[in-house]
């Protein structure tokens, strides 16, 4: 939605350049009816009249035509100089309006915590932002492509404008506060160098990063990176996967991880199923007799996973069960146990 302060003065432009025209018709009539000059010799004298340049007139004026000549200088000078004044207030209110804009946004940014960083809003970039929002996850994009910050202000994206190369940009993005960065850069290099610098500012954030070649793998990882992407490497795999198990891989990709009505997968923190203070397995948690959900998956405390775990699995704080279900079966889950399933 446009800013109604911007709308009023481009409004106010618009009457300046009428008032102008208007002035430069009545000058050229008025030469050429009360001088009886040609239409280009009017058309000059009205110019050097209101530009007030000094120039010699065409052809010496009678006393119609000068008093004509000095109403129209004094006319032109208050509509000129209205005008003047119009376009500078607008230039001026457009950069007032966009520095309030960025303070704002920043003011914002300034009292994030536990939030996503992601550098670079190209493709890659975009996904990442559209999938964090359909999970309601807070983020904060760093892009140093005005065009495309311009593009997207309305869709109420925290932006911050500059390098990610650069440590000052980062620290704006919170980068110190921030749970997780993602290094979506086109240039693997890049990358390195943001991860580098990332990891410095933040030691216990989770980041990852997408590499264009595989040599880059290691040397992100060596930079700090807990997840490198290929996404050449994941496409390619994917088109291979559906010559060589079509059915699977289609089945595979209608589990839905994301949506309040489509989703089939979560990963939920076991505090929020049982008492810690009582051990349990996943047994005792009786989520396929309760809810209809199956656990395919379960996260020890150390980040390990086990797919398809046992039913004597002996569950302990902080890990996390991966549960299957049907759409309306992981909502029957949520209210049974009252969980929110994005942001769990």
């Amino acid at each position: 939605m446009e800013n109604p302060l911007i709308k009023l003065y481009r409004s106010k432009i618009s009457t300046a350049l009428i008032l102008l025209i208007l002035l430069l018709f009545v000058g050229v009539i008025g030469f050429k009816i009360i001088s009886d000059f040609s239409w280009v010799d009017a058309f000059y004298m009205t110019v050097i009249t209101i530009t007030t340049v000094g120039f010699g007139e065409v052809l010496p004026l009678d006393s119609d035509g000068k008093l004509f000549t000095i109403l129209l200088i004094l006319t032109s000078v208050i509509i000129v100089g209205y005008a003047l004044k119009v376009i500078t207030e607008y230039i001026i209110s457009k950069n007032v309006i966009s520095e309030l804009k960025h303070k704002k946004m920043q003011k914002k940014i300034d009292a994030l915590s536990n939030h996503i960083v992601i550098c670079g809003f190209g493709r890659n970039g975009q996904q990442a932002a559209k999938k964090l929002r359909t999970h309601n996850r807070t983020f904060v994009v760093v892009e140093s492509n005005k065009e495309l910050i311009d593009k997207h202000q309305n869709e109420d994206i925290l932006f911050v404008y500059g390098n990610a190369n650069d440590d000052d940009v980062l620290q704006s993005a919170g980068i110190e506060r921030a749970e997780c960065l993602i290094s979506a850069l086109p240039n693997d290099s890049d990358n390195v160098f943001v991860v580098l610098s990332a990891r410095q500012m933040n030691k216990t954030a989770r980041i990852i990063s997408r590499a264009s070649n595989e040599s880059s793998y290691s040397k992100l990882k060596f930079a700090g990176a807990n997840n490198v992407i290929l996404p050449d490497k994941i496409g390619g795999d994917h088109m291979a996967s559906l010559v060589v198990v079509p059915d699977l891989l289609e089945f595979i990709d209608n589990l839905s991880i994301v949506g309040h009505t489509t989703i089939n997968i979560e990963e939920i923190a076991v505090e929020k199923l049982y008492d810690t203070s009582d051990i349990k397995t996943i047994q005792d948690l009786e989520l396929r007799k309760k809810t209809g959900c199956s656990v395919i998956g379960y996260k020890d405390e150390t980040g390990h996973y086990t797919i398809n775990p046992e039913a004597s699995q002996k569950l302990v704080p902080n890990s996390r069960v991966i549960v299957l279900g049907r759409p309306e079966q992981i909502l029957n889950l949520n209210s049974t146990y009252n969980i929110d399933l994005n942001l769990s």
